[in-house]
């Protein structure tokens, strides 16, 4: 049994995936009873991330001890700066955590459209038998033990597909947009390197993959969210419009906060701070970032 906490759009899609993978599903949601979770071999935790604590808290009494938890959610804790792993270790320490994450949109998952992930964990024979119990030809789970590392890819990329929105939105073009994926990835593994991250990790499904697909599809919230803030939107007007929680848009100030504080330079993080959390305008920072010295392409340090 595959207890799904979360019933939106992303949890669907995953108890469509563990249900066709041959496991009975039950889904709990805000509200409900939280013995819905109860006697689950695993439980997989659908929601955004900024409700992760909450989460966890309420639903504790019906969580087994020897079910670990998949966690699915792409973000950083804002009040805290701790990472979704470690937001699980807080509440409930001891409490194995899995993290699943990569380029996939929950619309896809259900039409069956081929999609790859990754699952990280620290026990790695757990998790590679957890990734081969839920994978489909169709949705294809690798495996990993860098946890951290695929947990900073999934949470930046939502950052920086802002930053490509807000680049379309101005109509800068796709050689505009292309510079900011390449330039936001190298910010994306300076911050992961200092961070503890594996290289190979940023590079893979979970870092270059999910940036990738975020940062020029409509499809994407943050990607859709930023293009709003582009064309002249507001703030709030833009996440009002927002078909659902845009993580990004919860992210990026605790992502610039860890960045000035482990002294990782991010210019483009920084901007999108700038325009979501400090009311500057997107031609002003894009004007900033049009103004830096080019330099060397590649750096030792970094």
């Amino acid at each position: 049994m595959i207890g799904i906490a979360g019933a939106g759009a992303w949890g669907k899609a995953l108890g469509l995936v563990a249900e066709n993978a041959g496991h009975p599903v039950r889904f709990w949601a805000r509200g409900d009873n939280p013995a819905a979770l109860r006697g689950c071999d695993a439980v997989i935790l659908a929601v955004p991330a900024q409700a992760i604590r909450e989460v966890l808290r309420y639903t504790a009494p019906a969580l087994a001890a020897h079910a670990p938890l998949i966690i699915s959610a792409k973000g950083i804790e804002q009040t805290t700066g701790l990472f979704m792993n470690e937001v699980v270790a807080d509440v409930l320490p001891g409490a194995r955590a899995m993290v699943l994450s990569g380029p996939s949109f929950a619309a896809d998952v259900i039409k069956g459209l081929p999609t790859a992930v990754v699952m990280a964990g620290t026990a790695v024979e757990e998790t590679q038998r957890w990734a081969q119990a839920l994978s489909l030809p169709s949705f294809r789970i690798y495996s990993s033990d860098d946890v951290k590392g695929v947990e900073i890819g999934g949470a930046l990329k939502n950052v920086l597909a802002i930053a490509c929105g807000i680049s379309d939105g101005r109509r800068l073009g796709d050689s505009a947009r292309a510079a900011l994926t390449t330039r936001g990835f190298a910010e994306l593994t300076r911050f992961g390197r200092r961070l503890g991250a594996r290289v190979e990790t940023l590079t893979g499904l979970s870092g270059l993959g999910d940036l990738l697909l975020t940062c020029a599809s409509p499809q994407s919230r943050n990607y859709a969210f930023g293009r709003a803030l582009g064309e002249g939107v507001s703030v709030n007007d833009a996440l009002a419009r927002s078909r659902g929680v845009v993580e990004g848009a919860s992210t990026v100030n605790v992502a610039h906060r860890l960045a000035l504080a482990h002294g990782v330079e991010m210019p483009i993080v920084a901007a999108v701070h700038a325009i979501v959390d400090g009311g500057a305008k997107p031609e002003d920072e894009i004007a900033r970032l049009l103004a830096r010295p080019a330099g060397a392409e590649h750096r030792e340090k970094d």
